[in-house]
């Protein structure tokens, strides 16, 4: 008699490689996940094969020192390597679902295969999360109502405005002076249509990166075509009303071509002056700013260059299997151990001193409607 041998794709642990490879080819940040150092969002996985609770992420700043030429002497004149590091911690995160066998009985579909692709949209929806919320932190504080309003957060926020001064712009320039995070959010109570998210606002945030921010926000180069492109992450309000510039429409139209086979750019995407801007869904539940002492709402877009955000895996995503109660119950579990977050580098005396938004330009803006 022949044995009966299980299907090679059934196997707990080829399901769990295919399930890691479309849990980063089907999330939302997938076009700008990679690995080196030319992805808005750099993953590392130096924990899967060593023991650990953090990552250490390296910034090694560009050289600026002229050329010695002709018969000038090198030795002795040689430029100092200036590195940073940034340490990212990880943690266990998992999700579970029972099935009852009464269920998968009465169910026409089987319940343990549909919990575990459920499990799936879970662990994507956890880290997109994550990355949304890592986008907005302010050191250390989480851009939402509730935290931005605390009066014990004040402090903070007003030293990360103060450090970040060269990398956080708000609408209409309304606010110059960078010291005080409070007082930059009340410039953009009146919500006039110069304080919404614009191109000319665009414009002066890249110019921000390019020119302005020191160490300056590197851009990220294409592998398709070779240009060199910023992304930003623009809350929804944000978005709707960028969409009605008409200069934006026009541009547009020649957008297809250039675009033609670009990982970093996908349908619903626009293109503006070498920045393509990405309607970020998540930024809706978690950083519109509305009750901070008057009727308006402020929301940010956030522009990003290379080594924005770090993701660090100590372990991939797997499942695990679990009978209950004389086997009539079936657990599917999903865990993961890895950390996300906004890279910061110091750029005081010390490596971590003065830490400052790497890869991030801040744009706050008021919106056309309430939330």
């Amino acid at each position: 008699m022949a044995d009966t041998r299980a299907n090679a794709n059934l196997t707990p642990e080829i399901w769990d490689d295919q399930f890691f490879t479309e849990y980063l080819t089907e999330n939302r940040y997938a076009g700008e996940m990679g690995t080196n150092e030319n992805n808005v969002i750099q993953v590392k996985e130096d924990l899967t094969k060593k023991k650990g609770d953090r990552v250490n992420f390296a910034l090694v700043n560009k050289l600026s020192q002229d050329a010695v030429t002709g018969r000038g002497t090198m030795e002795g004149n040689e430029e100092e390597m200036g590195t940073r590091s940034f340490e990212l911690a990880v943690d266990k995160r998992r999700n579970a679902v029972r099935v009852a066998e009464i269920d998968e009985q009465f169910s026409a579909i089987s319940l343990r295969d549909a919990a575990k692709f459920v499990l799936k949209d879970w662990s994507m929806k956890d880290t997109e999360r994550l990355i949304s919320i890592a986008l907005g932190t302010c050191g250390g504080i989480a851009m939402n109502a509730t935290d931005i309003a605390a009066a014990g957060n004040q402090a903070t926020l007003d030293a990360w405005l103060v450090d970040n001064a060269d990398r956080v712009w708000w609408g209409n320039n309304a606010y110059t002076a960078q010291t005080d995070f409070s007082a930059g959010l009340a410039t953009l109570t009146a919500g006039t249509a110069a304080e919404r998210l614009t191109i000319d606002a665009i414009d002066q945030m890249k110019f921000m990166a390019m020119n302005r921010a020191n160490p300056k926000v590197r851009p990220i180069r294409a592998e398709g075509n070779g240009k060199h492109y910023y992304l930003m992450y623009a809350h929804p309000l944000a978005f709707r009303d960028l969409k009605a510039d008409t200069a934006l429409r026009q541009a547009q139209r020649e957008v297809s071509l250039e675009m033609e086979n670009n990982r970093l750019f996908k349908g619903g995407d626009l293109l503006w002056n070498g920045v393509i801007i990405k309607e970020a869904h998540d930024l809706y539940d978690y950083s519109t700013l509305t009750a901070l002492g008057d009727s308006s709402t402020v929301v940010p877009a956030f522009l990003c260059g290379a080594q924005a955000i770090g993701v660090a895996y100590a372990r991939r995503w797997r499942t695990k299997t679990e009978e209950f109660d004389y086997g009539d119950k079936h657990g599917v579990e999903v865990s993961s151990i890895y950390g996300v977050g906004k890279m910061v580098f110091g750029k005081g005396a010390g490596d971590r001193d003065d830490l400052v938004d790497h890869g991030v330009v801040t744009g706050l803006f008021a919106s056309s409607t309430a939330a």
